[in-house]
């Protein structure tokens, strides 16, 4: 009986990198009759690549040969995680905190990659609550749009400061579609929030959809929700050393009240 055709992901250091020695890999791979979707440098001296076969033994052969190797050591040999389908796309692995790690940082020139790792997420059926921290005009609203483009999604702003600041106290039947991706400014839901709005939240939380809750720090603090209710947390910076610092810029939210 044939097996169901996988995807698995194999990333090998590079300790000399002699001429010929990806052709050797990818011979090697022939010969078992694994394919090579996705090949890509990731990061330093290291190779990724995307494979597909329908025998697992296949790859189970393919590692204890390339242990072998005298010129690369074998770092991952897995199914693929969606960190790893983007580190073949793109050429690098996300940042990803060491303690937390459903905690993933970019920075502004990195939008590209951050764009196609949200929209992968979106594209998820079901509840998720994602956060996205970041200091002002850094680009967050702006990808999240982009991300719903790229997961063919309908966004729905219920709280946000793009254009003005926007406080929703109802939404539209089209507008409370489960599919659609719900774009909440948590310091704008908590600050400016009125009982209307606060009770729209709450149906909107327990609704089986994506939110997207931007500065959720403040949006934990001011609410009843706990960074446990996060499914991921996005950190999106000008530069690496920037600190995202609220005091600095939630008194804007309050000075029109």
């Amino acid at each position: 009986m044939t097996e169901e055709t996988k995807q698995w992901y194999m990333e090998y250091k590079i300790h000399k990198n002699r001429p010929g020695l990806l052709g050797d890999i990818a011979s090697m791979l022939g010969v078992l009759g694994v394919n090579i979707l996705t090949i890509n440098g990731v990061e330093g001296e290291r190779r990724g690549m995307l494979l597909e076969t329908d025998d697992d033994e296949k790859i189970r052969i393919l590692g204890d040969t390339l242990k072998k190797a005298s010129n690369i050591t074998v770092t991952a040999l897995r199914a693929p995680r969606l960190v790893d389908i983007l580190a073949v796309r793109h050429g690098r692995y996300i940042d990803r905190d060491s303690d937390d790690r459903k905690t993933f940082r970019f920075t502004r020139d990195e939008l590209g990659l951050l764009v196609d790792f949200l929209g992968e997420v979106l594209k998820r059926d079901g509840n998720q609550i994602i956060g996205l921290r970041g200091m002002p005009r850094v680009g967050k609203t702006e990808s999240i749009i982009a991300s719903s483009v790229c997961a063919m999604k309908r966004w729905t702003f219920v709280s946000s400061t793009l254009l003005r600041q926007t406080v929703r106290s109802q939404l539209s039947e089209e507008e409370m579609n489960p599919n659609n991706v719900f774009i909440i400014d948590g310091i704008v839901s908590t600050i400016r929030s009125n009982e209307r709005h606060y009770h729209l939240l709450q149906e909107i939380m327990s609704m089986p959809s994506t939110k997207v809750i931007e500065h959720p720090d403040v949006f934990v603090r001011e609410s009843g929700y706990s960074y446990d209710d996060f499914n991921i947390i996005i950190e999106l910076r000008n530069n690496p050393a920037e600190e995202i610092i609220y005091d600095t810029f939630t008194a804007s939210y309050t000075e029109d009240l």
